[in-house]
């Protein structure tokens, strides 16, 4: 008795070996010589590319950092203009309190 219950006229066949045809092409149409050249190529322009794109980062963050110093100066004009204009509006009080000039806010900020 078959353990594998096959019909005894029935005989399975070996696995068919199809040949691996990337190992059976000629080198000329590979081109394996030429492949490095281009990959060399190819990462020379990258650098390239990167390298021009780090002068661009340089360039933008040296703008960025001209227009923070330009700010923080005109920041440090606005508290000194502040200051004045605080000293002024108690110069100002000052000078209403003793003639007697009663101040309101609805008056034009005075």
């Amino acid at each position: 008795m078959n353990p594998y219950y096959f019909h005894p006229g029935f005989v399975p066949q070996s696995i068919v070996q199809y040949p691996d045809y990337a190992y059976m092409q000629p080198q000329e149409e590979l081109d394996l010589e030429r492949q490095p050249q281009a990959l060399e190529r190819r990462v020379t322009a990258l650098e390239r590319e990167n390298q021009r794109q780090a002068r661009e980062i340089n360039r933008i963050n040296q703008e960025i950092n001209r227009m923070n110093r330009e700010i923080n100066r005109l920041n440090q004009n606005d508290e000194r203009h502040t200051r004045r204009l605080n000293r002024l509006n108690q110069r100002l009080r000052a000078v209403e309190n003793r003639l007697n000039i009663p101040y309101s806010a609805l008056e034009d900020g005075f």
